[in-house]
């Protein structure tokens, strides 16, 4: 029964049902731009989660310690015994000094080049790396450990410092998610509005096919399959904007040079995604179009 409509109609039947032809109505445009901003928004939602997830494992068990002391030689005393002690301690699996030309390569583009003895004093650090996550029993251990033999020291987790860059990171996840779940829904409101309008202007086409034996699932397949089409070539061009829009804004954010912005960066799984969304959103224009017309159907005849 599924290929008996032919018998019904006439071969113009289907453009008479959905007069527009391909790509030249609205609706495969307004698919188009709801696929690219989908991309745009599932890229900028993937970008997140790599960040967070790439900045959590690097700082997962990280401290930095601070030596701040104005007295340069006690400041570099005191570092250099408190990297010994860190070193020695249980749990502690790597301690590094970070050396001065790293810090005053830092700090330039803030306070510019240190200029002999004028320059701002700044704390040494110590970057060191633990074998397990960091808690606050740790850290509390560590102060009382290094508070022998460096009193300046200042003992600090890594990922407390950026706990409101990852706050941040977290919300513009969700927003991402909430607006691909946003567009999705407007596209299957467009899908929607076209077919009731179809529906409405070939109202005496579609009672005629019923008239010679068309079911509602054989008319349900003539829009469904109209919709296939203008949603396919949609969703080509959309997902082929959306991927221009997406790798220059990689390219410009790449030139930033920044380690949590590189942290960032899609990987071939996040580019399958990206790819799928234009099969999903047909799978979604053609499953709303035959939805909405055999519910309307029932109630129009």
């Amino acid at each position: 029964m599924a290929s008996s409509l032919p018998r019904f109609v006439s071969p113009g039947a289907e453009a008479e049902l959905i007069p527009q032809g391909r790509l030249s109505g609205p609706m495969p445009w307004v698919i188009a731009i709801m696929v690219a901003l989908t991309v745009i928004a599932a890229a900028a939602g993937l970008a997140f989660s790599n960040t967070a997830r790439n900045a959590s494992d690097a700082l997962t068990g990280g401290i930095t310690v601070q030596i701040v002391n104005a007295n340069p030689a006690e400041r570099d005393r005191q570092a250099q015994a408190a990297l010994r002690s860190l070193r020695a301690t249980p749990g502690v699996v790597e301690a590094t000094l970070v050396s001065q030309a790293e810090i005053d390569r830092l700090i330039e583009p803030w306070l510019g080049a240190p200029t002999g003895e004028g320059a701002i004093p700044v704390p040494a650090l110590i970057d060191a790396r633990l074998r397990d996550p960091v808690s606050g029993e740790m850290l509390g251990q560590l102060r009382r450990t290094l508070r022998d033999v460096a009193p300046a020291a200042r003992v600090d987790a890594q990922s407390t410092w950026l706990k409101p860059v990852f706050s941040a990171i977290g919300t513009m996840r969700w927003l991402s998610i909430a607006l691909v779940g946003v567009l999705a829904f407007a596209l299957a409101a467009a899908v929607l509005l076209a077919v009731r309008t179809a529906l409405g202007t070939n109202r005496e086409t579609i009672e005629i096919v019923h008239l010679l034996g068309g079911t509602d699932r054989q008319i349900a397949r003539v829009f469904q399959r109209a919709i296939g089409f203008d949603a396919a070539g949609g969703g080509a061009i959309g997902l082929a904007l959306g991927l221009v829009v997406v790798l220059l804004l990689g390219k410009q954010f790449g030139g930033l040079g920044a380690g949590l912005v590189s942290s960032g960066a899609l990987g071939w799984l996040d580019w399958i995604l990206l790819a799928l969304i234009p099969v999903v959103g047909v799978g979604l224009a053609m499953f709303t179009a035959r939805q909405t017309v055999i519910r309307a159907l029932k109630k129009m005849l």
